[in-house]
């Protein structure tokens, strides 16, 4: 999308006020449908942080999630919409398959969703 979905945006902010991570949702980014549930920014940040601390090989980029204002990447005002969605538990859903089975985290530019439907699809691996 050229200009981001009003009501997704509406969505995404409402999310980050809330502190829940209980909204589903499924996008259409680049020709990749991914589905699952919305989180807060923060809350996001510090579960990917948390992962990447558990291993020894990645243990070195978990700081960058935890950042401050100097990492590198603006935060985003408080009366400023936000720009991008945040799945956690998400998958990328690939004809009857989602991807990774466990689930991933995301982070979309809210600009790139061109369709999206409230709720999660589900899956089946038969």
């Amino acid at each position: 999308m050229s200009n981001a979905d009003e009501l997704l945006v509406g969505i995404a902010a409402m999310v980050e006020s809330e502190r829940t991570n209980q909204m589903s949702l499924t996008v259409v980014a680049h020709g990749a449908v991914i589905t699952g549930r919305l989180a807060p920014e923060a809350m996001w940040r510090e579960r990917v942080a948390e992962v990447l601390r558990d291993s020894e090989r990645l243990r070195p980029f978990a700081d960058t999630f935890l950042g401050g204002p100097d990492d590198g990447e603006p935060r985003r005002a408080p009366t400023e919409p936000p720009a991008y969605l945040h799945f956690h538990v998400a998958r990328i859903l690939q004809g009857t398959v989602g991807i990774p089975e466990t689930g991933g985290m995301y982070r979309i530019a809210i600009k790139d969703v061109s369709a999206w439907t409230v709720g999660d699809f589900s899956y089946s691996d038969h």
